[in-house]
């Protein structure tokens, strides 16, 4: 089924790229493009089976992201988040799937992690409030998951993730960035609202991949780490990007003539060969990483055999140098393709702006995710469990 999906979204590759100006100037991807890759099963990949899903591998889910963010960055950003949530939600309890599911299986949700808000425990749940930012692609959404600390007397006793249906949250619209434009990335406001405790999911819990959904999704997929999903699922689409802007720079450089060099035609130049390989190199390597890591997660777990932490730390690791491949990448190409491509509309500065707009994303904070693999390979105590 996942190579349907993927065929599917390879069609619709030559419409979202045409689209994708118009994407960025709207600041929000437009309605047709989610339902059109609502229909081809994207967003069901990651969805459990008894709620109408895929329950697809999760290389087949980060091949998806990755063409369709090589066609429009925005695209592809808004389409790995929102495709990632259903995964998050399998990880909660029952009764939470069946709020979610129970009415409409094609529900979307959004979310915002940062601790930007709190809660504090009261009989039967939480009473959350705040104000959280970066919701992607919140207005294609009903549901959301938002990040915060539980606090009881006064004192913090958890982390957890609470999953809010859209009647009682907010979306503010504040979305005017330099790049990612098309995302819709809108604050959500939260004001002193009930969560009751099957729909909060304490981070202890999902760490250490024992969690209340596997109770009714039992498959490999729900056993993976979140800290190795989540963050690939930052890089996946950076990784496109830089793949959407290779494509872009060849295409340019091929009919591209060089008139401070004697009307020297690109295509010939020695040096632009270097960098166009040097470029594609680095974009193999940075994917080749992330899909060797997950594959090898996910074969452990459908053996149901431990995670090990090495391993898991290396999921991080690469993942992280992954960005910096792809960032690189697109750098190296960028400065090398003459001044006609910064000019506004060309797809090379629109994958430009957008990749470095995605690399400030939390989960490529490069430092923090080599000390833990470094910390991890001297076989000292990872405190982080980001990973």
């Amino acid at each position: 089924m996942s190579e349907q999906v993927i065929a599917g979204v390879r069609d619709l590759l030559p419409v979202l790229r045409e689209r994708a100006q118009d994407t960025e100037d709207a600041r929000n991807v437009p309605e047709e493009s989610v339902k059109a890759l609502q229909e081809t099963g994207f967003f069901k990949m990651l969805q459990p089976k008894p709620f109408g899903g895929l329950e697809t591998d999760p290389v087949s889910f980060y091949t998806a992201v990755k063409l369709i963010a090589s066609a429009c960055g925005s695209t592809g950003w808004v389409a790995s988040i929102l495709g990632v949530h259903p995964w998050h939600v399998a990880l909660f309890d029952q009764q939470a799937q069946q709020e979610v599911w129970g009415e409409d299986e094609d529900v979307r949700i959004s979310s915002s992690y940062a601790p930007m808000g709190k809660a504090e425990v009261v009989d039967g749940g939480y009473r959350l409030s705040g104000r959280w930012s970066f919701s992607s692609g919140s207005g294609h959404c009903t549901w959301v998951l938002l990040g915060g600390p539980a606090f009881k007397d006064g004192k913090p006793v958890d982390f957890c993730t609470y999953l809010l249906p859209i009647a009682d949250y907010t979306i503010v619209d504040v979305w005017d960035t330099v790049g990612l434009r098309g995302t819709g990335s809108n604050d959500i406001v939260v004001e002193d609202v009930f969560i009751p405790q099957h729909r909060a999911l304490s981070f202890i819990a999902t760490s250490k991949c024992k969690v209340p959904g596997q109770a009714v999704n039992p498959g490999p997929l729900y056993r993976l780490p979140y800290g190795s999903v989540h963050p690939s699922t930052i890089t996946a689409p950076i990784i496109g990007m830089a793949q959407g802007a290779y494509d872009a720079h060849v295409e340019h450089q091929r009919k591209r003539v060089r008139a401070a060099y004697a009307g020297e035609q690109s295509k010939e130049d020695p040096f632009a060969k270097v960098r166009i390989a040097e470029a594609a190199s680095e974009i193999d390597a940075a994917w080749l990483q992330l899909t060797r890591n997950i594959e090898e997660l996910y074969e452990l777990a459908k053996r149901e055999e431990r995670l090990p932490a090495d391993l898991r730390l290396r999921v991080r690791r690469d993942q992280v140098r992954g960005t910096e491949r792809a960032i690189s990448a697109i750098d190296r190409l960028f400065e090398n393709s003459g001044g006609r491509a910064i000019q506004r509309g060309t797809p090379i500065q629109r994958f430009w702006r957008d990749a470095h707009a995605g690399r400030v994303h939390a989960a490529n904070d490069a430092e923090r995710a080599y000390v833990m693999f470094g910390t991890g390979a001297f076989g000292l105590p990872v405190e982080n469990a980001m990973y």
